[in-house]
């Protein structure tokens, strides 16, 4: 890890970019939402035909490091972007979805092999 950043000022980064450059009329929240899946997409696509064990590996090459990182900085930049027109607190949101989830998905015993898969949301 680098330097420590706030969230608050890079949305505030983000926020001030775009009204310098009188982008906000282009900033509804269709609009960020469609490129925050653009975005999402392309950091899918670094991944598309990976096994899984590449796609474990993937941060091991310089390259493909960086492709994933930069695709990152793009997905969460329309998120936070998106929350700032929407103002929604990011981190508010992420903690009451956590609270939901937890309730929603309670722990139980161990499976055979370390995962409780009926609990899994993907398995639903």
């Amino acid at each position: 890890m680098t330097d420590t950043h706030d969230l608050a000022e890079l949305q505030q980064r983000l926020v001030d970019f775009a009204a310098a450059r009188r982008w906000e009329p282009f900033h509804t929240p269709k609009n960020l939402a469609a490129a925050l899946s653009v975005e999402a997409s392309e950091l899918l696509e670094i991944f598309q035909w990976l096994t899984p064990e590449q796609s474990v590996a993937v941060m091991d090459g310089d390259d493909d490091a960086d492709r994933v990182r930069d695709e990152v900085a793009d997905v969460l930049a329309y998120l936070l972007q998106f929350c700032a027109v929407l103002d929604i607190d990011v981190l508010a949101a992420l903690a009451a979805k956590i609270d939901r989830n937890e309730l929603r998905f309670p722990v139980s015993g161990p499976a055979e092999d370390g995962v409780s898969g009926h609990d899994h949301p993907s398995k639903e």
